[in-house]
This record gives structure tokens, sequence and C-alpha cells, in this order.
């Protein structure tokens, strides 16, 4: 997607490097999706069920999961990554973006892997799941932190929605290996899945070994020469060269601005501009997980399978690959019809979709072939629009909204909530769609279809156009624009470098204000 994305002639050095840095940072995203997703077919597996069943059996005798055991080992990661990402922000902060990384994969997330492929019961098993999600939720945040703050603005859009490209790739690989050993009859049919996670982390922390530290994060700790230094290696320019001290001297001048404001704290994160950031980050991810993307893979095995479908492990895959291609075109629409159109258009394709879905499923029942056939076709273009749309944008947005000094601290915040909304998602599924409880079944996408509705008001109403501005015109664009809708027109008129001694205490509206007046009496 990158190469259909023409570099503009007016930004000078060559972008491969931080494209193919941030495309590979991505790569924890395989972590993410394939960890996710392997638990689906995990807990549908004959072998597993007759070892962690703790002798509960259905209604033909065979072992089966308690909705109380399958809700918690299923729920449990998000629980873990809700408070991975809640500590993401001190991690990366005090370790750095790319060590932070590092030490998250190598150490939390390993040892989660680890558990969960030796248990031979639910108690080490859950343990593992918690250890796995608190490494992946310190992951989930920090990714789009790093992609954000080294990416090119031109293109960072593509490259922070590769991280929703990497994830689905993760669920992909979940689902292929699930369905390659679902049928052995010992530990291997779900130890091989789970513990091929180890080296998805040793290639991520290896690469990670090669790769520079943000520049944003080595001047907020006064690493001047450092910051330097990386974006020259991020550029290919030279340390000197103009364009390399222009963006280097405007990064520090907004940060000194933004540092003259207040004390980056959590208190910071709740006021003005940044609190109106702060909850549209969060109702962004906590409507992303309401659309029910994660109902599909979490329990689309299981729930296939209740509702008589033939070959669910099959369907799955199905879904999953429909999941993967489908964010491609996303991640150049990224960039053609921005932010705000492509999370508007989403939307409304995936309500559509799930009322079709949900409506077909009560009508016609599950089990008649015609409404199988279309409840699985419009689950898939439900996929498609969501993978092109809020998949890969939800990640893009809140990597771009917040000001350098409290960056790490509202984006663990913005990414708790997606995994705090998975969390209750995941638990509650099996009580919405069980027999022996809600038994919505199909019923339950009208849920996920009305949270779309929602999606669209809010799309409409608080997500700003923020392509081809740099991390720093955010902050003016929100200083200066008041209403969402407004903010395609918006043009960045002011220059953190020009802002004088005295002006540090104006707001952003005040600042563009005085340096328009001062360049028109210049004549500038």
């Amino acid at each position: 997607m990158a190469v259909l994305i023409k570099k503009p002639d007016d930004e000078p050095g060559s972008a491969w490097v931080a494209i193919i840095i941030g495309v590979f940072v991505a790569f924890g995203g395989i972590l993410f999706g394939y960890d996710t997703g392997t638990i689906s077919g995990v807990i549908a597996m004959p072998f597993w069920l007759k070892g962690f069943s703790r002798g509960v059996t259905n209604d033909d005798g065979e072992p089966a999961l308690d909705p109380s055991d399958e809700s918690l080992i299923v729920s449990i990661l998000s629980l873990g990554t809700f408070l991975g990402a809640l500590t993401a922000a001190p991690c990366a902060d005090f370790f750095g973006r790319r060590l932070g990384l590092i030490l998250s994969t190598a150490i939390i997330f390993n040892l989660g892997v680890l558990l969960q492929t030796i248990s031979v019961d639910q108690p080490l098993f859950i343990a593992g799941r918690f250890f796995a999600g608190y490494g992946v939720g310190l992951i989930s945040a920090q990714i789009p932190l790093y992609q954000s703050e080294t990416a090119p603005k031109w293109i960072r859009g593509t490259i922070v929605g590769s991280y929703q490209l990497a994830i689905t790739i993760g669920l992909f690989l979940a689902a292929i290996v699930n369905n390659g050993t679902k049928d052995r009859n010992d530990s291997g049919s779900y130890r091989i899945p789970v513990g091929l996670q180890f080296l998805w982390a040793i290639i991520l922390c290896v690469g990670l070994c090669f790769l520079p530290e943000t520049p944003r994060w080595l001047i907020m700790k006064g690493k001047d020469e450092k910051a330097a230094r990386s974006f020259s290696r991020l550029r290919r320019l030279d340390p000197t060269h103009p364009s390399i001290v222009e963006e280097f001297n405007e990064v520090k001048a907004n940060h000194e601005y933004e540092v003259t404001l207040g004390k980056a704290s959590y208190a910071q994160c709740f006021k003005g501009t940044v609190g109106k950031r702060l909850f549209t980050g969060c109702a962004l991810q906590a409507l992303q997980q309401l659309s029910g993307v994660n109902f599909i893979f979490y329990y689309g095995t299981s729930y296939f399978e209740r509702a008589g479908f033939q070959n669910p492990f099959i369907i799955q895959v199905i879904t999953n690959t429909v999941n993967v291609v489908s964010t491609l075109p996303g991640l150049y629409l990224v960039e053609k019809l921005g932010r705000r159109g492509l999370l508007l258009l989403g939307a409304i394709g995936m309500c559509v979709c799930q009322f079709i879905v949900a409506i077909v499923g009560t009508v016609a029942g599950t089990t008649d072939l015609p409404a199988q056939r279309a409840g699985i076709a419009f689950t898939c273009f439900y996929i498609y629009f969501f993978a092109s749309s809020w998949g890969p944008v939800a990640w893009v947005v809140t990597g771009e909204l917040f000001p350098l000094k409290v960056r790490a601290r509202a984006l663990s915040m913005t990414t708790a909530t997606n995994w705090l909304f998975n969390f209750a998602i995941a638990y509650s599924t099996p009580y919405l769609v069980n027999e022996d409880a809600a038994n919505l079944q199909a019923k339950v996408f009208f849920i996920w279809g009305s949270c779309c509705l929602v999606a669209i008001f809010f799309v409409w109403t608080l997500i700003y156009e923020t392509k081809g501005l740099s991390l720093e015109q955010v902050d003016e664009l929100y200083g200066v624009v008041s209403k969402a809708w407004e903010s395609k027109a918006f043009r960045p008129k002011m220059s953190f470098r020009e802002v004088e001694a005295g002006e540090r205490r104006l707001s952003y509206r005040e600042l563009s204000v005085a340096q328009e007046r001062r360049h028109s009496k210049a004549g500038v």
C-alpha cells in the first residue's frame, strides 16, 4: 500500500527507512491477533475439552465447558491486556518506546505463553492467559506510539494502520494452525498453536534490537543530539540538513510550549482540548469493540458449531481470510479518504450488515441452509467494512491525537478502554447466546448493529480529520477548530519555533492570531 501512495515533492530525504521500521514494528500485532485468535479454536478441540472441561458434558455426553468457565478462560486475557495497557505509559516513558517493547515481549508475554504451553488443567492455563494478556496489553499501547512518533506525516496513517493488518494476519495464522491440529488426539492439539507464539516473540525482539529510539521520546528526555541522529536515520539525511533541523526544532518547540501549560501528569489528560481528545479516543476504541468483531473471532467456531453450521472451523478460516485481505484497501484509503470519511463509511456498512444478519437469522433461523449462507455472506461483508475502516483507523486516530508530554499516558488509557470493552464482551457473550442463558443466538447481532448506528453519529460529531498533519499540527487543529465537521477545511498557520517567550501562556487560537498578525506586518 505504501507503494501506491506517492511521496510529496516537497518532502526531502527518503521515507523508506521509516516505512520499513514502522511496518516491522507492526509485526507485534501478530502476537496480539494470534493470541486472541487461538483461543476460539482451542476451546472447541476434543482433546483439550477432555482434559480441561472438569467433568462437564453436553447433551450427547461429550466433554464441554461450563459457560462460566468458558467466559473466564476467554476473557481473562482481556483483563490482563486492560491492566497491561494502563501500565504501558510508565513503561514507555521510563524505558523508552523501543526498550519498553522488548521487555514487554521477552519477559511478560513469553511467561504467559510458557504457562499455557505446560498446563494440563484450567488454573495454570488461566494464569498463562492472564500474563500473556498483560504482555499483549503493554505491546498494544506501545506499538502505535512507536509508529506514530517515527512515521512521516504523509504516510503515517498507512504505517500505523499496518498494525491492524498484522493483527488480522495473526488471527488468520491462528485459524490455520488450529484447523491443522484440532484432530490430534494428544497435547500437541493445543500446545503446538500456543507454543508457536514464542517464534513471533523472538522475531519481534531480535528486530527491535537494531531499530532506533523515537526522536520525540529522546527530545522529551532532553537527549537532543541522539534525537537529531534518530531523525537523520529515519529520514536518511545528514543531522545538519535544513529539513532535519527544522523538524527537530518544531518538535522541541512544541514540547516546550506544552510543558509551560502544565506538568506531564494523568490529570493533564483530562483538561482542555486534551480531555476532549481523550474522550474521543476512548469512545472510538470502545465502539470498535462494540461493533461485535470479537464475537466472531473469539466465539465464532463454537457459535457456528452450536448453530448447526457445517465445518465451523473452515468458516472461521474463511472469515479470517476476509479479515486479512480487507485490511489492505483500508491502508490505502486512510490517506486518500482520510480518517473521518473512512470511519463514517465503515460505520454505515457495518450497521447495515449486522442488521441483515440479525434479521435473516431471527426470521429464517440458523438451521435453514439458505439462511446459513446469507448469514455467512453478510458476516463476511461486515468483516470487510470493519477491516478496511474501524480496524486500522481506530489505532491511527488514537496514535495521532495527543501532545508529546502526555501521549504515552493518554494512549495507554484509550488502549485500555479497548481492552476493557473487549473483556466485557468476551465475558458476557456466552451468557447472551447460550441456550441455557439468554439464548439470543442471531438476535445478538441487533446489539452490535445498534452500536454501529451510534458509531455513525459519533464519527460525524467528534472525529477530526488529521490526514497530512504532523503530530504537532494536530495540537493546533484541536486548539483552533471547535467543531469536528469543520476540521477538513483546517490549514496549519502557526509555527511553534516562532512562539516568543511572552506568548508561552497564550492559547493555540491566540498564538495563531498573533503569528498571523506578525506575518502580515512583515509582508510574509
